[in-house]
């Protein structure tokens, strides 16, 4: 691709005729910034997204042509280079204007892609992709020069038909496809190693957001990430399909495998979690004696009050039916008046004979299938209630929350269904 500055040879200043080709587009985009969408017909909007899309390929391709040789713009101003300019000038983040004069540089190498994108065949984020690709096979010792020229040609023509997401998967394993024979090992060889590099990316953060919420992200394996994903996915993926049978709008997907994920742990058996600190994995709950005759009490998870973790004494409860819970009643002053045992829960032969008995969450009109309900001790297990089917009802979390929550009330009717009312 050739980055020269196009000559003029009626002798004038080339950088009015590319004055007025930018402002003849700003012209364009001003015209039909008032043609309102809205009043388009179907067949315009479908061209003009068609087009638009070419168009802001194009747009990229101009660009990194002139970021490719923008040194000059850091050497007039003084910037220490052309991305500190970028920050000052353009209020670009300096990590995003770095990663758009290296795509520059490296586009600039490769003609067919620059072509790509000059035509509006190929975006900027395959662009990104495929030039990747194309750097690690320029410095991988067993590829040859026509390799690469071979696997930019096919990149691109890919390109033509796949998202940016399918191409970064084929350009994965490119070679294999130029050179079956040689590359085969080589393949399953940097395969190996990616996992291994994978396996020391591995980490998880959380965090205390202090407003009722936990935050937390982290990097898995894929083969890990995949199997997270899909253990998440089959608790969100209920709760969609109820509400689409209701007729209720959905919430977000987001929303929904956060639920999800939070149901998962809820489900977790802790007699099949590791021991720690001597004890099989349990959650203190430290509460005074004064909060706990309260309705609006609240409670301590962890066993310091100063630096643990404030929750209501109604979602206390609610864990208890399915965490193991361990509460500790304190005096005025801090003396352990009541040290509780660990709750007990439902064991799986009497989950069965509960979903036998009662097909579907418990609360009055609601049809959640059992296998997404929780046990609930209609006399709560905290004030003495026992571990028995008379004593138990199928709750879906919704309810089961509602259960929990001073501010309801909740009767069991003659047919066994609960109403659940808020107080006046």
């Amino acid at each position: 691709m050739s980055l020269e500055r196009d000559t003029n040879p009626w002798g004038t200043d080339p950088d009015d005729a590319i004055d007025a080709e930018m402002t003849a587009i700003e012209s364009s985009l001003d015209r039909l910034f008032t043609r309102d969408p809205a009043y388009w017909r179907t067949g315009q909007k479908k061209d003009s997204l068609e087009r638009l899309e070419k168009a802001q390929a194009r747009m990229a391709a101009l660009k990194l042509r002139v970021l490719a040789t923008a040194g000059d713009i850091a050497e007039e101003t003084g910037a220490k280079d052309a991305s500190a300019w970028m920050r000052a000038e353009l209020l670009v983040d300096k990590a995003v204007a770095r990663s758009q004069i290296k795509l520059a540089a490296s586009v600039a190498k490769y003609d067919l892609v620059a072509a790509g994108l000059a035509e509006g065949v190929v975006s900027q984020d395959k662009a990104r992709v495929i030039t990747k690709a194309l750097d690690k096979i320029e410095t991988n010792p067993v590829a040859s020069v026509e390799d690469l020229a071979l696997a930019e040609k096919l990149l691109v023509d890919y390109a033509t038909h796949l998202t940016a997401n399918e191409l970064r998967i084929v350009a994965k394993r490119i070679l294999r496809e130029v050179d079956p024979v040689r590359f085969e090992d080589a393949e399953a060889k940097a395969l190996l190693a990616e996992e291994e590099r994978a396996q020391q990316k591995t980490a998880l953060r959380v965090w205390d957001n202090h407003d009722g919420t936990i935050g937390f992200d982290g990097v898995l394996p894929v083969s890990m990430g995949m199997r997270f994903k899909r253990l998440v996915e089959a608790y969100a993926q209920p709760r969609k399909q109820q509400l689409v049978g209701k007729g209720a709008p959905l919430p977000p997907w987001e929303r929904l495998m956060g639920q999800g994920f939070a149901r998962l742990l809820e489900t977790v058996d802790p007699a099949t979690l590791p021991r720690h600190g001597g004890d099989a994995t349990t959650i203190n709950v430290v509460i005074s004696l004064e909060e706990l005759r309260k309705d609006l009490g609240v409670a301590t998870l962890g066993y310091d009050e100063t630096n643990g973790t404030t929750i209501s004494a109604a979602e206390a409860r609610r864990m208890a039916c399915n965490a193991t819970i361990i509460p500790w009643v304190l005096g005025s002053d801090g003396q352990v008046l009541d040290a509780g045992r660990d709750s007990r829960f439902f064991q799986p032969i009497q989950r069965k004979a509960m979903r036998l008995q009662q097909n579907c969450c418990q609360a009055e009109g609601c049809d959640m299938p059992p296998e997404w309900c929780d046990a609930h001790h209609l006399e709560p297990w905290a004030a003495g209630g026992k571990t028995d089917l008379k004593d138990g009802a199928l709750l879906c979390p919704h309810h089961h929350r509602l259960a929990h929550n001073p501010a309801y009330v909740h009767e069991r009717l003659p047919d066994g269904t609960i109403r659940f009312t808020r107080r006046p």
